[in-house]
């Protein structure tokens, strides 16, 4: 037992675990996950675009997405649905492309989307990174990318409570 208990210490120092509570049901987050005209207008760090959004949402289907910086550089990332438990979890499999469209980074994704008194505790789990600088570069993305979401539903909130009006 010992002998593995390196390992998973090594695996689980190149693994990124990010939780939020977002003031929305589950449901609401869920969809804004699964739906391109959701994803196109929070995903990606802070002034970041997603000009190319391209989602088959099942089980086995595939996504690709491309964020563009402020400054035009393109970022890809795409994968395959391995898990969908509406509203409870989603597992996709992560993989980033260089300019000349080599992969850099390929990991494991798993969100969880738990209703508790009508907020969403919601965790991001990456692993395993091939080293802790590039876990450290995804920590910061998703960090800014979380803050948009949580904003863009804030908004949707705001939308729903004025029509209940």
């Amino acid at each position: 037992m010992t002998a593995t208990t390196p390992a998973l210490n090594e695996a689980a120092a190149r693994s990124l675990l990010i939780s939020r509570t977002f003031d929305v049901p589950r449901e609401l987050v869920f969809e804004a996950w699964t739906k391109p005209q959701h994803l196109t207008q929070w995903w990606g760090p802070n002034d970041f675009t997603l000009p190319f959004c391209e989602t088959d949402f099942r089980v086995g289907g595939r996504y690709r997405f491309c964020m563009r910086s402020p400054e035009g550089e393109d970022h890809w990332v795409w994968g395959e649905y391995r898990e969908i438990l509406e509203p409870e979890r989603i597992e996709f499999s992560w993989n980033r492309e260089d300019a000349e469209g080599k992969i850099w980074n390929s990991t494991l994704v798993k969100l969880t989307f738990t209703e508790h008194e009508g907020k969403t505790n919601f965790t991001l789990l990456q692993s395993v990174f091939e080293n802790v600088a590039d876990r450290d570069d995804h920590t910061g993305g998703w960090s800014q990318c979380l803050a948009r979401l949580d904003s863009y539903l804030s908004s949707l909130r705001r939308i729903t409570i004025m029509e209940d009006k």
